[in-house]
């Protein structure tokens, strides 16, 4: 993925980059990434899609359409793929949308939306979605083993509550875990349904935090899961992601609501472990015992009760 900083892609336009930002302010487009200083980064594929269609003479607004266009595309090819079973070809259709786009780009805005489009289309207990389920889970789960080493101080304990590879939820999880990685944080994934053996498998982890993903284990196994996490490794903070869609009534130990985009959900995860480091105490309270802590996880769709 080649990127451009705001004079290479105003420079590629031919204009200057006050019009650029006056156009992503405008038509929200074309859509930039933060680099870790907060400076704007274009991908390429983006740039050159509106210079061309600009080139044809066409309008702003007009070369936006025409340049978007293009982009929709890739979620139409990616659809038409899994819906005829056609393997390489949904392969391709994701390698032209990362040439476009930033991997987590491309996975929010063609990877996802087509794998939404198919269980719409097709139902959750089509064929269809079959294919298109186990197709999105393994691509995720090679771009994860793909992903640069941990850089950061943040190890993630990921309690995975989906059913299989067939819950809808399952590819949003896959891409959460993706995100974390690709933004340094330690990824340990495990399934909600055992507490046997945790310590064993966090020892030498460090976890920063807690994260219940998926809905579909009951509330109690969930929290019991959760209790053991804590009991250990200590006090952690515990997130939600994709778990019941009531606001959470939070008390000292309660568990925080992430979005339910995986990408806002990262970026929500790591701002709560810097304000867990910076004030425990308001997120766990380390006298909780598995009666106080059950009651408060185990209620309202795995959301803390008052």
């Amino acid at each position: 993925m080649r990127f451009l900083k705001t004079s290479e892609a105003a420079a590629l336009l031919n204009v200057s980059p006050n019009t650029l930002r006056a156009w992503e302010r405008r038509f929200g487009y074309p859509k930039p990434q933060r680099s870790p200083g907060r400076h704007r980064l274009y991908t390429y594929g983006e740039i050159a899609s509106l210079r061309d269609a600009l080139h044809e003479g066409l309008s702003i607004s007009s070369a936006v359409s025409r340049a978007r266009e293009g982009l929709t595309a890739d979620t139409h090819s990616l659809v038409g793929a899994l819906t005829s079973f056609e393997l390489e070809r949904a392969d391709v259709a994701m390698e032209a949308a990362l040439a476009l786009r930033s991997l987590e780009r491309a996975v929010e805005e063609v990877l996802l939306p087509s794998m939404d489009e198919v269980a719409k289309r097709q139902g959750l207990d089509s064929a269809p979605w079959a294919f298109a389920a186990h197709w999105g889970v393994a691509w995720l789960r090679r771009a994860q083993r793909l992903a640069p080493p941990p850089t950061r101080p943040l190890s993630v304990v990921i309690g995975d509550a989906t059913r299989d590879d067939l819950d809808p939820d399952a590819a949003q999880v896959r891409a959460f875990e993706l995100f974390c990685v690709r933004a340094g944080a330690r990824i340990l994934s495990l399934s909600a349904r055992g507490i046997q053996g945790m310590g064993e498998a966090l020892a030498h982890r460090d976890p920063s935090i807690v994260v219940i993903a998926g809905n579909h284990l009951p509330d109690d196994d969930v929290a019991r899961w959760a209790y053991n996490v804590r009991l250990a490794a200590g006090p952690l903070p515990i997130a939600l992601f994709r778990r019941g869609h009531q606001p959470p009534r939070v008390r000292t130990t309660g568990a925080q609501v992430l979005p339910t985009g995986a990408l806002a959900a990262q970026q929500r995860l790591l701002e709560l472990v810097e304000e867990f480091r910076a004030a425990p105490a308001a997120y766990v309270d380390p006298r909780d015992t598995a009666s106080d802590l059950l009651p408060r996880v185990a209620r309202n769709g795995g959301q803390s009760s008052a």
